[in-house]
């Protein structure tokens, strides 16, 4: 049973992850608002791919919940009825969440495979769980809480996205929401590290002092790097809108001051990791996952001059915050092999 659990629990990760994944070609794509009603889409389970079934019609059965588009507002069915001949503005109710009220059916389904992946992440983390219970009651009850407060915290980020939905993508927000969705990645990470130290062949790593520090200390940074590309990106998308995507050579004419925090600490969260790299070498201390931390930071980099240099090639946003993601697993997960016990 441990030994499936386990495996549940590196697929939760995986899932997790492709959340990540999934958020970041929402933001590339700009399908924020695709659908906007949570959690279903239009009032649809399965969203639509035209306009024309999101405008009114006669004689045509509409559901309860369903929405339609109607001078520039949505609409919600209040019960399930047979249109007439003419509109009858009783059977409808105004949408109050927000005021946005437009269809774009690419950005509807990027958006609506973004909450796909998000479910199948929940229904992962709620197997891990349930199984945690079979496999460590008696032993390892911490791993069954943990595992328990992941399927919250899960049920938390659904309600998160929500807020982003319904605040029609605040800044604010969106920063709390992926860092969020950092937090369960390394909820689950400590997870699986624990659920590993049962096993009698782990690898004990062998222990320094500042390197660990040094290791807290990037993993910190790495997160503040996170949140102030989080407020970058929000930046950039309003430029975009703005501007228009014929002109991202002007987006970054006047930046934000994060910007230019952002651009600087890259500098300092590249010293800390090369220290930790060439330390690791000097003394021999085994820890392999050194070696990915600097290709993802040599990555995060390349893709970030990309961008300031390049006009923000397609896809390199996503690439950029993936990228980060990963780093900040990787990091945490490191810490995780420090604190092993001899």
């Amino acid at each position: 049973m441990q030994k499936l659990f386990i495996k549940v629990t590196k697929i939760s990760l995986v899932l997790v992850y492709l959340v990540i994944v999934a958020g970041a070609l929402v933001r590339m794509t700009g399908s924020g608002m695709g659908c906007p009603d949570w959690p279903k889409c239009f009032g649809y389970y399965i969203p639509p791919t035209d306009i024309s079934e999101l405008q009114w019609s006669a004689n045509h059965e509409f559901h309860k919940g369903q929405v339609i588009i109607k001078d520039e507002k949505l609409w919600v069915a209040k019960e399930t009825f047979t249109t007439g001949a003419a509109y009858d503005a009783a059977q409808w109710e105004a949408y109050t969440k927000h005021d946005y009220a437009e269809f774009n059916p690419v950005h509807t389904w990027v958006e609506y495979v973004n909450r796909l992946v998000g479910a199948l992440a929940g229904m992962a983390v709620f197997a891990m769980a349930v199984l945690s219970v079979a496999a460590f009651r008696k032993t390892k009850t911490g791993i069954v809480l943990l595992s328990w407060l992941c399927v919250l915290l899960m049920g938390f980020q659904a309600w998160l996205g929500a807020t982003v939905v319904y605040s029609v993508l605040n800044p604010v927000k969106i920063t709390i929401h992926m860092v969020m969705a950092l937090v369960i990645a390394g909820l689950i990470l400590y997870i699986l590290d624990k659920a590993k130290s049962l096993s009698s062949n782990l690898t004990l790593m062998k222990q320094d002092r500042l390197y660990k520090t040094l290791l807290w200390i990037s993993l910190a940074l790495t997160l503040i790097q996170v949140v102030l590309g989080t407020q970058v990106r929000q930046f950039v998308d309003e430029r975009v809108k703005m501007l228009g995507y014929e002109n991202m050579n002007l987006v970054l004419d006047n930046p934000l001051v994060a910007f230019y925090f952002h651009r600087s600490f890259s500098f300092v969260v590249f010293g800390i990791n090369l220290w930790l790299y060439l330390r690791n070498r000097k003394l021999n201390l085994g820890y392999t996952k050194t070696n990915w931390v600097m290709w993802l930071i040599f990555l995060e980099i390349a893709s970030g001059v990309a961008m300031y240099y390049l006009d923000f090639p397609f896809g390199m946003q996503s690439v950029h915050l993936v990228m980060a993601s990963v780093l900040f697993g990787v990091q945490f997960y490191m810490i995780l092999e420090i604190k092993r016990k001899h």
